[in-house]
């Protein structure tokens, strides 16, 4: 919940049953009417209810709550331009059920940073969020934010890397006649598997069905090891050829 909910102003609240209050102007009109109609229709459909404040310097409050009968099925998005991020939500007990608390740390991390808003605008900063939010809600709950941004992808294709690197090095033959140190690799399975299936694929999969971050991600992996493993028997050969 926006901290400027701590207070009551209902004098601010619109004299007709809305969806949107958006009293920063976040929104268009066409925007606005469009909008309303949506998560009108969406109410209808699943039962779950998702209203938007917009406020600046101004805010309706605790107000918001009565207005809108928000209850353990309510989403509230808050849009606060005044904080770090743009984006709050006080969410009810029962969607916790389906979209859990890091959900919603997410959410506000993609889609209410000051990058975001920079880039896209206020108005498509709620528009995304409401847009993941439905969509989730439609198909049962996620555990995290579907769609995977470029900044979030090359975070893994790094990771994948790293851990290709470290594989390769683990693996380069030790002794005489040794082609390759299963067992060391096994040893560094822990650090090399965390960065590659943990941070490397497991966001991906997650977030996206495309198949093209994924294979390039495996293929990043077994390049890094590839360099890895066979750089030192290079710069052996290179050695004993000198």
């Amino acid at each position: 919940m926006a901290p400027a909910l701590a207070y009551d102003n209902p004098e601010l609240l619109p004299d007709t049953q809305t969806a949107i209050i958006d009293l920063a102007k976040s929104l268009s009109a066409r925007q606005e009417e469009s909008l309303d109609s949506k998560l009108n229709d969406f109410e209808a459909e699943t039962g779950w209810k998702l209203r938007v404040l917009t406020q600046y310097d101004q805010t309706p409050g605790r107000a918001v709550k009565d207005f809108w009968g928000l209850d353990d099925r309510s989403i509230m998005l808050v849009a606060d331009p005044r904080g770090g991020n743009l984006l709050n939500f006080s969410v009810g007990d029962a969607v916790y059920d389906l979209l859990p608390r890091t959900f919603w740390i997410e959410l506000q991390t993609r889609y209410g940073n000051q990058f975001f808003v920079r880039e896209n605008g206020e108005d498509n900063s709620i528009l995304s969020a409401l847009e993941s939010i439905q969509g989730c809600l439609r198909q049962g709950g996620c555990n995290v934010v579907p769609g995977l941004p470029q900044e979030q992808w090359v975070l893994t294709l790094i990771t994948s890397i790293v851990g290709g690197v470290i594989c390769g090095f683990a693996a380069h033959p030790r002794k005489p006649g040794q082609i390759f140190a299963w067992q060391w690799v096994l040893i560094f399975s822990p650090l090399w598997g965390i960065l590659f299936f943990a941070f490397g694929i497991g966001p991906v999969v997650t977030r996206t069905s495309d198949w093209l971050p994924l294979t390039r991600n495996v293929a990043g992996f077994l390049i890094g090891a590839l360099v890895a493993f066979l750089t030192p028997i290079l710069g052996n050969q290179a050695s004993s050829e000198t």
